[in-house]
């Protein structure tokens, strides 16, 4: 066993290598660093936590541990990076149910270490918590109590919440919007009753009022995603693990746990700005997006005219040999066909040849923040090719041609042309504004949020029908 000030210094420690790891990840040079302060952080958490003071019960919790790591292993063996988005979304979910378990836990030792004292038992054989919260004062059992509730609910949230948004993501659960009838109205009463229900628990109703508490967040988590739109999932796993950093901070208050408290906060109030960012990105407000999604409609939408025009690997390399700029868009589709090596080597070829290519990123490409980046990192393109929507979207005007590659909702020029699409006022690549653009697309689908594009019908852009990483491979040995 360590001392307590052992732990406190792990946790100080492992506080500051948390905090390098997130200001590590906002810049790609620095991104595998960071992941490694980050790595090395949790084993110095998990480490001094495990032989700190008054933990036991060994002979579970390191049959778990290994249990745990080993299926950690091989579930990042497995996962491709176009499963990612999913992927994190599951994990959300692990630290919703833990929180809730652990709220529940917590109220039914307090409830003994109570019955305990009124009884005048002995003490000596509580836990090392119980131990604890028999310490506590009343007014410090009523905090203890409120940490409870909050680590139940937001928990029980995030819970339902990441596993609707993991069937979205992975294409289980239709990514269009879906709700009760009374929509709205149905989350905000079962809101007003947890909150009742909250307040009959602070004033010594039994463990039933947490129970009932419990599941009628477990339906709000369900509800509110579920009336969420596909083309809005990027935000709503931003906003999922803002909420189980929160989780995890009511959790370490719990616990008296000061380096979950920390670490919670920093993923709740990163989850929190990053959320913020995404939707001033999209041009929309946070609690639109939580209460609506871009699934909905808002009137009868633009009529398009016109007809999709596509163009063979000929035609396409031909216009690239000619050119003297390109900017290239990905999207979903780049990670879903695993077409990033392939576009990789053919900037690399255009590159060699004097041309100048540049990727344009934005802000919700593919079905997580940064989801482009990090295809575009390990396919080893050059960081400085790879440049944010507000550096480049006036640079299309002067672009020979624009390349889109598997996206769809963030090239719609009926954001600003259309008033009445789902996802008018967005900020979106304006690919249009270039010479010529050629779309990499499967087919004349409308993309995972069902909103028509009519850029695919404008005089300048020629549909490239294909697997994107097969079109793009027939295009390399046409590049002079």
């Amino acid at each position: 066993m360590l001392g307590q000030e052992f732990v406190s210094a792990a946790a100080i420690a492992a506080s500051v290598l948390f905090i390098l790891s997130l200001g590590g990840l906002s810049n790609q040079e620095k991104a595998k660093r960071a992941v490694w302060y980050g790595i090395v952080g949790m084993a110095v958490a998990v480490f001094f936590t495990v032989l700190g003071p008054g933990i036991g019960g060994y002979w579970l919790m390191i049959p778990m541990m290994i249990i745990g790591a080993v299926v950690g292993v091989y579930v990042a063996k497995q996962v491709e990076m176009t499963q990612m988005p999913q992927l994190v979304a599951a994990l959300h979910s692990f630290v919703g149910l833990a929180a809730v378990l652990v709220g529940f836990n917590a109220d039914l030792e307090r409830r003994r270490v109570m019955a305990t004292q009124l009884a005048g038992g002995a003490t000596e054989e509580f836990s090392a918590f119980a131990a604890l919260v028999a310490t506590k004062t009343p007014a410090e059992l009523t905090f203890l109590q409120v940490e409870v509730v909050l680590g139940v609910f937001i928990g029980a949230v995030t819970f339902t919440g990441s596993i609707i948004a993991f069937g979205k993501l992975s294409g289980k659960i239709d990514g269009k919007p879906r709700q009760f009838p009374g929509g709205h109205w149905l989350n905000a009463g079962a809101a007003a009753l947890s909150l009742l229900l909250a307040v009959l628990y602070l004033n010594g109703a039994g463990f039933w009022t947490l129970l009932l508490l419990a599941v009628l967040a477990l339906f709000i988590g369900w509800h509110l995603i579920m009336g969420i739109g596909g083309a809005d999932m990027p935000v709503v796993v931003s906003m999922l693990n803002s909420y189980s950093g929160w989780a995890a901070a009511a959790i370490g208050f719990t616990l008296s746990n000061d380096l979950l408290i920390v670490t919670g906060a920093l993923v709740g109030s990163s989850g929190a700005i990053l959320s913020y960012i995404m939707c001033k990105a999209m041009n929309r407000k946070f609690v639109n997006v939580i209460l609506g999604g871009f699934g909905g409609t808002s009137g009868p939408a633009t009529e398009i005219e016109g007809e999709q025009v596509s163009i063979d690997a000929g035609g396409v390399a031909g216009a690239l040999n000619d050119a003297d700029s390109v900017i290239i868009v990905p999207g979903y589709g780049m990670a879903v066909a695993q077409a990033q090596n392939a576009v990789s080597e053919l900037v690399r070829k255009l590159r060699s040849a004097g041309k100048d290519v540049r990727f344009a990123i934005h802000p919700v490409a593919g079905r997580m923040p940064g989801h482009m980046n990090v295809l575009l990192a390990e396919a080893k393109v050059p960081y400085d090719i790879v440049l944010e929507m507000d550096e480049i979207n006036d640079d299309f005007a002067q672009t020979d041609v624009a390349i889109v590659i598997g996206s769809n909702d963030i090239v719609n020029p009926a954001a600003e042309e259309d008033p009445n699409s789902p996802i008018a006022g967005m900020p979106v690549l304006k690919v249009w504004d270039a010479k010529q653009t050629f779309v990499c697309k499967r087919g004349q689908g409308t993309g995972y949020s069902g909103i028509e594009n009519p850029l695919f019908f404008k005089e300048n852009t020629r549909m490239f029908y294909g697997d994107a990483r097969s079109s793009i491979d027939s295009l390399l040995p046409l590049i002079e």
